[in-house]
């Protein structure tokens, strides 16, 4: 694996132009660098979607027009419509106050899950720091909307035992919600990375074996795979935020069921 790595140019001149201020700054804190670059190659693809989606917030934001939408702007309003209409079809009608975050993510997702298909640029959703960084958040935000929705009593109480059940079912019922809920940060970062992950190895071996051509129905497959990982990624993001913030109706997955009549499917 070592040998079918190269450098990143980009990842070499982030280093050379940040490398020195980071390092400066790290070892002021007590932290200690190993290794020849200070800010990892997926770091330096992390800053440019953030790069990316600020730019074209801030191009698409000077050219809105509601009565002559241009091309980018239609694209970019029926893609939010689907993500809110999923929402509201899970959580209703409170659930696009949960847009920003779920949209966000599904973006950031799904671009560096197509970065690795460029040349010269690798997909930051490869690294494992990356797709934990992105479970973690959203385990942190579901939990949090859930302490809002039912507060902190009621939220807890969900996990102890289903609705109508007997409290004594909370002994064997509370441990199995704790740890499903706890492997869904492992399951959530781990599905993303290794589907990522063996894309990229897979075209950077057929591209060391015959480039150009052999890797071509790879990447084309790739373009596929980053859209379905990034849709399924959101989609389990906006259940386990149905699951959270459902006052009403408990049944489903471990007693979870959707306002709006979806039932929440067990936790992948």
């Amino acid at each position: 694996m070592e040998k079918l790595e190269h450098p990143l140019w980009i990842v070499q001149l982030v280093n050379a132009l940040l490398g020195a201020l980071v390092r400066r700054a790290g070892e002021a804190m007590g932290y200690h660098f190993t290794g020849h670059d200070v800010i990892p190659a997926y770091m330096v693809m992390v800053l440019l979607i953030v790069v990316f989606i600020t730019a074209l917030c801030v191009f698409v934001r000077s050219r809105l027009s509601v009565e002559n939408p241009g091309t980018l702007q239609i694209i970019l309003e029926d893609g939010l419509g689907a993500v809110r209409g999923l929402l509201d079809e899970w959580i209703g009608p409170k659930g696009h106050q949960y847009l920003p975050l779920v949209a966000t993510l599904g973006l950031f997702i799904l671009l560096g899950n197509y970065m690795g298909l460029i040349p010269g640029l690798m997909s930051p959703t490869s690294s494992i720091n990356v797709t934990l960084g992105c479970a973690i958040t959203i385990w942190v935000y579901y939990h949090y909307q859930g302490i809002r929705a039912q507060g902190i009593v009621g939220y807890v109480k969900h996990f102890w035992a289903p609705p109508g059940a007997p409290w004594l079912i909370g002994f064997v019922y509370f441990p199995i919600e704790i740890i499903s809920h706890a492997a869904r940060v492992m399951s959530l970062s781990l599905r993303l990375f290794g589907n990522i992950f063996g894309e990229e190895l897979v075209i950077l071996v057929l591209f060391s074996l015959v480039p150009f051509l052999v890797p071509l129905p790879m990447m084309l497959l790739g373009l596929v795979t980053g859209l379905l990982q990034a849709f399924i990624f959101m989609l389990l993001s906006i259940i386990y935020l149905q699951g959270a913030v459902a006052v009403e109706h408990h049944e489903g997955e471990h007693g979870h069921d959707a306002p709006s009549g979806r039932q929440a499917p067990a936790a992948a």
